[in-house]
């Protein structure tokens, strides 16, 4: 057993969205999280830029003495990840992608029509296709950017006409054209815009990576032997800037549920 808590780590507020699943999974399990609010957004940045952000946050981390990372952005997780368990092999580092692709390439066939929607970053990157397609071969896989939804979110725009007519902007010929029945949501920003995408297109199938780290997680974890059997920390919530938005979205992720929360700011030149 091991009761240190489990550190995620995210652009921003997007990774929150794992959060409720991990919860549900493994209730004794305790979490510090960094969104880097100040740094927002990773998907139109350099692979070297997120590599560098990343690094200082994971070192971050490791300080505050986490028992696992894991990685909830796709953005960093599809440049990244390699590069980050290489410099911390003390503890293991998960990625969001692998536990999604795994998924998949196990319930999709043949007849299916995957559409994959992410940052510029990720959809460049081809980690969900590579891993997929290494996986099951035959799936047919449809990408493309949206890089207004991060921003749009961060800023608090979801239940918004504006956000409806992006959505439609980036998927109304994408997924008519490529006749997609079925849409991973690349990016842990994505479920917060989950019921807008559900309402424009009844019928889509979708598949939320949020959920699917949750039950990877408690692999790994039971397998390690890492499991929490009496939590000794609060759940703590680090910023870049902590923003009312921030603040605002886990109070929304959270208030129906007894989940303690504790903000902290955090000073970037710390990572340096």
């Amino acid at each position: 057993m091991d009761n240190r808590p489990i550190g995620f780590f995210d652009s921003g507020l997007g990774g929150l969205t794992c959060i409720p699943y991990l919860m549900k999974a493994l209730p004794k399990e305790r979490i510090i999280y960094f969104g880097d609010t100040a740094r927002t957004p990773y998907g139109s940045k350099a692979p070297s830029t997120i590599r560098l952000f990343s690094m200082q946050i994971a070192d971050f981390l490791v300080k505050k003495n986490v028992k696992m990372i894991v990685i909830a952005c796709n953005t960093v997780s599809s440049t990244c990840l390699a590069d980050l368990q290489q410099r911390h092999p003390e503890i293991p580092i998960v990625g969001i992608i692998e536990p999604t692709a795994e998924v998949v390439a196990r319930t999709c066939g043949e007849k299916d029509q995957i559409g994959i929607i992410g940052t510029k970053v990720t959809i460049r990157s081809k980690a969900y296709e590579n891993l997929i397609h290494n996986l099951n071969r035959k799936l047919n896989l449809y990408a493309t950017p949206c890089p207004t939804f991060v921003p749009l979110i961060e800023e608090g725009i979801i239940h918004h006409e504006i956000m409806d007519l992006s959505i439609r902007y980036y998927l109304d010929h994408f997924i008519s054209y490529n006749k997609i029945d079925t849409l991973i949501l690349g990016c842990t920003h994505y479920p917060l815009i989950r019921k807008n995408i559900e309402k424009i297109y009844p019928g889509l199938r979708i598949i939320d990576p949020s959920e699917e780290i949750a039950q990877s997680i408690a692999s790994r974890l039971t397998e390690s032997g890492l499991l929490s059997e009496e939590p000794a920390y609060d759940n703590t919530f680090y910023a870049s800037d902590l923003s009312e938005n921030f603040v605002n979205m886990i109070n929304r992720i959270f208030e129906n549920s007894e989940f303690k929360v504790a903000f902290k700011s955090f000073d970037l030149d710390t990572c340096k």
